[in-house]
């Protein structure tokens, strides 16, 4: 199996498919696959290395949704309360109804309060402007900033449906980092280093880069026009004015990799219990009913490509998770759980058949063609080594 799978990753860093990169996999027994192919850069000689660091971008989701648990588990945070009892600037967030013939956004109150349940499965009613026009164009009018800004403003933006009627990806997240932090009593860093990367020794995660960390962070690149790609100027701008819980953290595939393989094994790791199994379960149950998920048709082609991880497939939502309903092409059994980054970054986890995986690149859009087939070769041959 890894020599396989080896050659599969280092062909694609030879026919510059991808600068450089780093892909682990795990059974209940532990890690059976890492490996580490190109460069962390096409203008940096620096080799990729298992200890790289990358933006991990929305894969922080997954470890903000697990903290928000272990307060639900505790009592401090309810699924199905209005989450404005803790975060009093959701109380009142309105419903944008379309455009007056001047073009200035139209605004409804909401028919029903924002749940944290809401929130972990996109129903919220909160959008991206990159999947989304109508929301990027109130966004431009008022001069919000995107969300990978780290500022507050990014925040303010309207719902676009009432909570609970559909999926539609967004912000969420960054509000339930922030209702960590309300009933927490905690920064999300500090609460995360505490209650999640500590314990399960992710010493190479957070929010802001060290000089270490920094050292040996991978460049982001864009694909150009001709398939080639090109290294960009892509640092989070300064200064940090929140922890960003729906895409805010910096890491690598291996601590990923442990966190992956503590929901494989529901919930603990190492002697470490962060989860309880039943919540562990619960997170990976269907939580949006009939409502369709997992599609984003881009507005922003610079940011995103099209998304459809599952083509002709229904897919679900978890508390945080992406859900397949059917077994993948790959190999991956119906009721997984996945998600991914805006860099290219992916993972999933396959409870049924106890298997995990984490693959990551540096790389816009994101749903990048060649790093989408990457992530799914991969995927196809950790799973034919493993029965092999």
């Amino acid at each position: 199996m890894t020599a396989a799978i080896d050659a599969l990753l280092e062909n694609a860093v030879n026919m510059g498919d991808v600068p450089g990169v780093v892909a682990l996999g795990a059974d209940e027994r532990g890690v059976i696959y890492q490996g580490a192919f190109g460069r962390r850069g096409l203008d940096d000689e620096a080799p990729m290395t298992p200890d790289s660091v990358f933006w991990l971008a929305s894969m922080t989701k997954a470890i903000t949704s697990v903290a928000a648990m272990q307060l639900v588990e505790e009592g401090l945070l309810a699924l199905d309360a209005p989450i404005a009892r803790v975060l009093p600037e959701l109380a009142e967030r309105p419903v944008l109804a379309g455009f007056d013939d001047e073009g200035r956004p139209r605004l409804r109150p909401a028919r029903q309060p924002i749940t944290l349940r809401h929130l972990l499965t996109h129903t919220a009613g909160f959008g991206y402007d990159m999947w989304n026009a109508e929301i990027g164009r109130v966004m431009a009018q008022a001069g919000v900033p995107h969300a990978i800004s780290r500022r507050r403003a990014a925040l303010q933006t309207p719902l676009l449906f009432d909570p609970g009627e559909r999926w539609t990806y967004g912000v969420n997240t960054d509000f339930v980092g922030r209702a960590v932090e309300a009933v927490s009593g905690r920064t999300l860093q500090a609460y995360f280093r505490d209650h999640i990367l500590g314990p399960l020794g992710m010493s190479d995660t957070d929010f802001i880069l060290t000089p270490a960390a920094r050292a040996r962070r991978v460049l982001m690149h864009e694909r150009q026009a001709d398939g080639s790609l090109a290294p960009i100027d892509f640092e989070p701008t300064e200064p940090l004015e929140f922890f960003m819980g729906g895409g805010g953290l910096f890491g690598t595939a291996g601590d990923y990799l442990r966190f992956l393989r503590m929901l494989l094994a529901g919930g603990t790791l190492d002697g470490a219990r962060i989860l309880r199994p039943e919540t562990v379960a619960l997170m990976a149950e269907n939580q949006i009913g009939d409502l369709e998920a997992g599609i984003l048709r881009t507005v922003q082609p610079a940011l995103s490509n099209d998304v459809d991880f599952f083509p002709s497939m229904r897919q679900k939502w978890g508390l945080g998770f992406l859900i397949n309903t059917e077994d993948s092409p790959q190999g991956r059994k119906a009721g997984s759980l996945a998600w991914a980054g805006l860099g290219n970054t992916y993972f999933w986890i396959d409870r049924t058949a106890n298997l995990t995986g984490v693959i990551l690149m540096q790389i816009l859009p994101f749903a990048d063609q060649k790093a989408v087939a990457l992530y799914g070769a991969f995927e196809r041959a950790l799973y034919q080594g493993r029965m092999a």
